[in-house]
Formats: structure tokens, C-alpha cells, sequence
């Protein structure tokens, strides 16, 4: 039951993107409401999680993270394997539709991000275009030559190969993501980054 309303919740947010791939993603959200998801271990971030998404001022659908948590498969990044060991202290990751997911498609992903307080995700980039929007918590963002403080309600779209980096606030952040166009992990890629420090 919380499921099916996350889901919806979340395909309601997502459709109000402006492009045609997030009303797909959106589609493929609501379609799939009744899915059941495997049966996960908690993140090691869980209490961090649960504590972000309990903010006030968050967007109704991190209270519905929260009460379906235990119900969600965090875990690492999909593109884990390409980045260095250390961001796996930092960061969970449920991947609700792609590749291998409990929604599969083979032309997007979608899912959920939380990043610790206070922590800093390199600048890298990919092929994929990729879309984030802020749940609940504040991030410092760089997008390409853009620098953006987001909180709950703000978004930011990376075309393809973008670089970008994020720098979570006190509380971290949670976030939605969604992935279109080429949706491989191959072209992943960690880059020099002067404000990793």
C-alpha cells in the first residue's frame, strides 16, 4: 500500500518535469504501483536517511520514503564499480526502474539518492542525461560552470556529459534522479575535481 502511494507520488512529481522522457518515466512509475520489491538489507546510511526525510519543509514524498524505507533496496550507486571506494560512505542509492530493477526498462533509470551531511561527491560525468530533484535536506551543486544552493522543490537537469558535483548540507540531502538517453554505465567517469578538499 505506502508502495503503490510512493510510486505515485513519485510519477506525479516526476511528470511535471518538462520533457517528454520524464512523462515516460512517470508512465512506467504509475504502471508498475502494484509491483512488489525484493525483500532488502538496510543501507548503512539508514539512520541518516530516515532522519533527512523527516525534515520539516520537505516535499510530502520523503515522508512516504520514510515510512516505506525498510521496503526499499538501498544500496550502492549502479555505477559503483567506477567510482573510488571511498564515496560508498557517503551515499545510498534505490534504483527503482532500469536495467536489472524491480521496474525494468532498458532505456531510462529512476530512482532514489541520499548523500551524508556535510559530504562531498566529486565532479564527474556521463552520456546519460540525467535529471535531480531535491526531497528534502540542501546541497551546494555544480553544474557545468553553474554553481546552485537546491533545497526541497529545486531540480536541475544535466545534459549529456555534463560535469557536476554536490555538496550535501547539515542535515544531507534526499533526492529523486532519472536517467535518459544513453542509460550505460560504461561512460561513467570520475574527473579532477579542485573543491573534492
Amino acid at each position: 500500500m505506502i508502495l503503490s502511494a510512493l510510486l505515485h507520488a513519485l510519477a506525479d512529481l516526476t511528470a511535471s518535469e518538462p520533457r517528454p522522457e520524464a512523462g515516460l518515466t512517470a508512465t512506467a512509475l504509475r504502471a508498475a504501483a502494484c509491483t512488489d520489491f525484493p525483500t532488502s538489507v538496510p543501507s548503512d546510511l539508514s539512520s541518516g536517511i530516515l532522519h533527512t526525510a523527516a525534515l520539516a519543509g520537505g516535499h510530502p514524498a520523503a515522508m512516504l520514503i520514510r515510512e516505506a524505507h525498510a521496503q526499499l533496496p538501498w544500496q550502492d550507486s549502479p555505477a559503483a564499480a567506477r567510482q573510488p571506494k571511498a564515496l560508498r560512505s557517503i551515499k545510498s542509492v534505490v534504483t527503482l526502474l532500469g536495467p536489472g530493477a524491480p521496474i525494468p526498462s532498458d532505456s531510462l533509470r529512476f530512482g532514489l539518492f541520499y548523500q551524508a551531511p556535510g559530504s562531498h561527491y566529486p565532479l564527474h560525468a556521463h552520456n546519460a542525461a540525467e535529471t535531480y530533484a531535491i526531497l528534502s535536506g540542501s546541497a551546494l551543486w555544480r553544474a557545468g560552470d553553474r554553481c546552485l544552493t537546491l533545497g526541497p522543490g529545486d531540480a536541475v537537469h544535466h545534459p549529456p556529459r555534463m560535469p557536476h558535483a554536490m555538496r550535501a548540507g547539515p542535515d544531507g540531502f534526499l533526492a529523486i534522479w532519472r536517467w535518459s538517453g544513453d542509460i550505460g554505465l560504461d561512460s561513467y567517469r570520475m574527473l579532477p575535481d579542485p573543491t573534492a578538499t
